[in-house]
């Protein structure tokens, strides 16, 4: 991440430094065609690799430690998230490892402002991912979707009491902390 923060203070223009830390970042040569405009976040960087005529625009944020493909011609707009990695779902292994899937985008794929890709994703030759679209499943080849609504998938197991928090300080809720110390 030190990388990230040289990269996102480094005057706009200055297009030969930005090359160089974005080298840095990804660990190996990038196309003379990667366009990503600052601020861009990345957490791992080794797991990424770009295609031809690649744009990524600002604000970006990459979790790649799960490997993120993105083939020719693909279109990455302003806030858009791809992460590779999360935790368990079930609550009594929430706390314990990380979990990571790679992340594929084909070539011509246009991704619209704010869109999140989750871990596993495949998004198909072609297809356009609307604004502020959460996309947990495949998109097949010159798709649109579009959507962000929340859809109950399945009820989880209540955790044992202090599981992975002996001292059982993350299990309090907002209603139990003094009106003073909440945010």
């Amino acid at each position: 991440m030190n990388l990230t923060s040289r990269l996102n203070v480094l005057p706009f223009d200055d297009l030969d430094a930005r090359r160089t830390v974005l080298t840095e970042i990804f660990g190996k040569p990038i196309p003379d065609s990667l366009s990503i405009l600052p601020p861009f976040y990345c957490d791992y960087g080794l797991g990424a690799s770009f295609g031809e005529r690649v744009f990524i625009n600002q604000g970006c944020f990459f979790l790649d430690y799960g490997g993120i493909t993105i083939g020719d011609r693909v279109l990455i707009g302003p806030r858009v998230t791809l992460s590779t990695a999360g935790h368990p779902v079930e609550l009594d292994e929430r706390y314990d490892f990380i979990t990571h899937a790679p992340i594929v985008i084909e070539d011509d794929v246009w991704i619209g402002a704010a869109a999140t890709i989750t871990p596993g994703v495949t998004i198909g030759r072609g297809s356009v991912v609307g604004a502020g679209a959460v996309v947990a499943k495949d998109v097949p080849q010159l798709s649109v979707v579009t959507a962000s609504s929340v859809v109950e998938r399945k009820r989880l197991k209540p955790a044992s009491p202090t599981h992975g928090d002996p001292e059982g300080q993350w299990l309090t809720t907002r209603a139990q902390v003094p009106h003073d110390e909440q945010d």
